[in-house]
């Protein structure tokens, strides 16, 4: 019976069914087939799964990454880059970094960073003659950041499923988001110094002061979000409504660029974005309570266990296996998925779960810029009206400075805990 969970459920995969269908789908035909529970018990874990106050964040950071795209917001934050990094060699790639760490702090998503500034970057750094395999690669790779530096929606969607602090998720995502652009950055001075790309801009105080100006609203939101969250003001929930509250009035009020009928139709996709990710929620819900219930996570703990408990080899055999799952399964989905059954294992070995949250977010990120599922190449090569094959080659290289930054994240808990440690406990 516990074969047939999982067997039916990468079937209904296969053939193409939507994953909130396969993981529902299989483990309603796991308790019709087990004939001790009522059908109705797959419906009230469903409901229970997303009957949870953590993910009214959910719509809220969706909504929030929509609004700052559709409001003009990121031309000012790309402007205030150049004004701050350009003038260093290969500085649209600089650039394109440091405006990722900006938007990370408002959108909590790399598909919003890929879509939102990967628009403005790729076009500036080809007008800058730029090769299009290196605006493309640091712009899948800089989107990366997104997810990792609060506020985060995967972040927020395993600490449900783990039951753990969103807030000290929050807080241990910013020094590995600040390491990921660091990696970046290094690995962009590189490149520009074997292949002699200019430096774009002339560093003038002027020129920073009005580009800050235009920006300082914006370059507000996540100051305002962990400076509340730390101060009390409000908690990571509460925040996601902050954050839209605040970019609302910006878009709508202070700059004016965000019209009625635009704002309809950000409503209508942050409502569909939601649903979705509700949806692969509810059906993993059950699905991970069936896995419990029938042991299977304490099985695999077990199994590992009985090869190496040696905690660094027991993460490299984790990290493998998230890298294979991201590579064809959406990052929410997989978290969902295998949080149920990785959970117990990490924490037997005596890793925090905190840290671990860290650990298997930036692996399944990853996953977003590899085939064939990589939401981000597909992105990117609408943007660039490139292949998805040219896309996928150009991605390669810069995959190499995120797995330095997933080794040091995976090895160095102490880089993950420590702001933890400082605003929680």
């Amino acid at each position: 019976m516990t074969a047939l969970l999982f067997v039916s459920f990468l079937a209904a995969l296969l053939v193409g069914l939507p994953v909130a269908v396969a993981l529902g789908g299989a483990s309603l035909l796991y308790v019709w087939l087990q004939g001790e529970l009522p059908l109705l018990v797959v419906v009230h874990r469903m409901v229970n799964g997303i009957d949870s106050f953590p993910l009214l964040a959910v719509p809220f950071f969706i909504m929030t990454g929509n609004l700052m795209n559709s409001a003009g917001i990121t031309d000012r934050i790309f402007n205030f880059a150049i004004a701050s990094i350009g003038w260093a060699r290969g500085g649209l790639g600089h650039v394109n970094v440091f405006a990722s760490v900006i938007f990370a702090g408002m959108s909590g998503t790399a598909v919003a960073d890929a879509g939102g500034l990967g628009t403005i970057e790729i076009k500036a750094m080809r007008d800058n003659k730029y090769p299009d395999d290196f605006a493309i690669g640091i712009t899948a790779a800089s989107s990366v950041i997104g997810p990792i530096i609060p506020p985060s929606l995967p972040l927020v969607i395993y600490g449900v499923m783990a039951n753990t602090s969103i807030g000290q998720l929050f807080a241990a995502g910013i020094l590995p988001g600040l390491l990921i652009a660091l990696v970046l950055f290094i690995w962009v001075a590189i490149e520009a110094r074997v292949k002699g790309y200019p430096r774009d801009a002339h560093f003038t105080w002027i020129r920073l002061a009005r580009t800050t100006w235009r920006a300082i609203l914006p370059l507000m939101t996540p100051v305002i979000l962990i400076g509340g969250m730390k101060s009390g003001v409000f908690t990571p929930t509460e925040a996601a409504i902050a954050a839209t509250a605040y970019a609302l009035p910006l878009g709508l009020v202070v700059y004016r660029s965000l019209g009625w009928n635009r704002l309809v139709r950000v409503s209508m996709e942050t409502i569909e974005t939601t649903s979705i990710v509700l949806v692969i929620v509810a059906g993993a819900s059950i699905f991970g309570w069936l896995i419990t219930t029938t042991r299977i996570s304490e099985e695999v703990a077990a199994a590992v266990l009985s090869i190496t408990d040696n905690r660094a080899l027991v993460l490299l055999l984790v990290n493998l296996v998230l890298l294979v799952v991201g590579c064809f399964m959406e990052t929410i989905a997989a978290i969902t998925i295998l949080v149920p059954v990785l959970l117990p294992l990490i924490v037997k070995v005596g890793v925090d779960p905190v840290h671990f949250g860290i650990i298997m977010t930036l692996n399944l990120v990853i996953g977003l810029l590899t085939p064939p599922v990589g939401m981000v190449l597909y992105i990117l090569a609408r943007i660039s009206e490139r292949s998805f094959e040219y896309v996928t080659r150009a991605v390669l290289p810069f995959l190499v400075p995120l797995f330095i930054a997933l080794a040091t994240v995976t090895y160095w808990p102490g880089l993950v805990l420590w702001l933890p440690t400082v605003f929680y406990r």
